[in-house]
């Protein structure tokens, strides 16, 4: 017969709060992440130029650097609809605070958020309405 050692309290209550940030952590709902995943592309696919903090890059470029912002802000449970994705990975740079431009061939410089508004509204096919997705 086994006999199992008397396990501190304590500890187990210490251990369980020390966990449950990590345990309590959700994804990015599925319908979200597939139109953040719509947005990338469009953005890759654009043959735009991006403005970033006094510089312009090509699309290729700004569809990566908007990744990794959304792979960090997701990571971190901080993307829960396309909206977030947009204003908190796509819109601004995190470290100086000013607005992405985009430049399509033909076209004027707009705000990113404004562009990619519009597409995720297109994208929802509801015209210019832009629901919490």
């Amino acid at each position: 017969m086994r006999t199992f050692k008397r396990v501190n309290p304590l500890f187990v209550a210490l251990s369980l709060a020390l966990a449950a940030p990590v345990l309590a952590r959700a994804e990015t709902p599925p319908g979200v992440r597939e139109d953040v995943v719509h947005l990338l592309a469009f953005i890759e696919k654009s043959g735009c130029s991006f403005y970033r903090n006094g510089s312009w890059s090509d699309a290729k470029a700004a569809e990566a650097h908007v990744r990794m912002k959304y792979d960090y802000l997701s990571d971190r449970n901080e993307i829960n609809t396309a909206r977030d994705f947009i204003e908190k990975a796509a819109s601004a740079s995190s470290l100086s605070g000013s607005p992405y431009q985009v430049k399509c061939p033909g076209g004027s410089p707009i705000l990113s958020r404004a562009w990619l508004s519009e597409e995720l509204a297109r994208h929802l096919g509801r015209g210019n309405k832009v629901t919490s997705r």
